[in-house]
């Protein structure tokens, strides 16, 4: 029983295939990790996010690096995990619709997908935006995919 590296193939399926993660940052010299619905894409290579604004988005302003972890786990010993790393960049105008508009589409094809169910609204996946805010559209621009995988 050997812990690998994954090929880049399986980096990008892990990252494909899923739709939440774990989010890292710095804020004022402490490390934060928060769940995040993300949507990975392929053709760019980067990832698209989008938040409120708060306390994430003012310490990625601050400090644009950045962490992403996802993982499949079927059990201890048969697991893949990816960890991208990356900057923050925030989108506004056009390309910020633009970006939110793929990011709902393909959030909620993973869903019908994965968990057969067909959903309308980017709130019936994703966390919601509260006072009718326009949400703060990002993406990880990635710098290196690590990933491993242990299989029994």
């Amino acid at each position: 029983m050997m812990i690998k590296s994954l090929e880049t193939t399986e980096k990008q399926f892990v990252l494909s295939s899923n739709y939440i993660g774990n989010l890292g940052y710095i804020y004022h010299g402490q490390p934060f990790v928060v769940p995040i619905t993300y949507f990975y894409n392929k053709e760019q290579n980067n990832i698209i996010c989008y938040s409120g604004n708060g306390h994430k988005i003012n310490a990625l302003r601050k400090n644009n690096a950045m962490a992403l972890s996802v993982s499949n786990i079927d059990s201890v010993n048969d697991w893949k995990s990816v960890l991208v790393l990356g900057f923050y960049k925030e989108h506004s105008a056009s390309t910020a619709k633009s970006l939110l508009h793929e990011f709902s589409l393909g959030v909620k094809d993973l869903i019908l997908k994965k968990e057969f169910r067909d959903l309308d609204f980017i709130n019936q996946f994703s966390s919601k935006i509260y006072d009718d805010d326009m949400p703060v559209i990002f993406t990880i621009e990635i710098d290196e995919i690590i990933g491993r995988k242990r299989k029994f």
